[in-house]
């Protein structure tokens, strides 16, 4: 096995997954993390649909390597119902989103093909 350092990670994704029944405790929570990261991240579009490999509607969230962990374990301890796919952006969408994916909540099965 050939170990990879994390300098190959550039930033790091969460995706907040959400439906119609749980769409506004997703904005609700959308907004709690505006105000608590205050624009230390970088909030994509409410999506209600599905986009890309993502089964369920979302929204992403973008952030360093660096704010890693503080914002992973807020989000860990803050996601209530909602579920949260967390992916690290090395160039290999595929491998990233598949292989070296992390879930807090439930997982859900991604649409891979997107990204062959």
């Amino acid at each position: 096995m050939t170990f990879r350092d994390t300098s190959a990670i550039e930033s790091w994704h969460a995706h907040i997954y959400f439906d119609s029944s749980s769409r506004d405790a997703a904005w609700t929570f959308r907004e709690q993390i505006e105000a608590h990261w205050n624009g230390q991240l970088q909030i994509g579009r409410f999506h209600e649909r599905p986009v890309g490999p993502h089964p369920m509607w979302s929204y992403q969230l973008a952030f360093t390597h660096a704010q890693f962990a503080d914002v992973v374990g807020w989000l860990t301890l803050n996601h209530g119902a909602l579920d949260v796919f967390l992916h690290p952006n090395t160039g290999d969408a595929l491998r990233d989103h598949r292989d070296a994916a992390v879930w807090i909540g439930h997982s859900h099965e991604l649409v891979l093909k997107a990204l062959m």
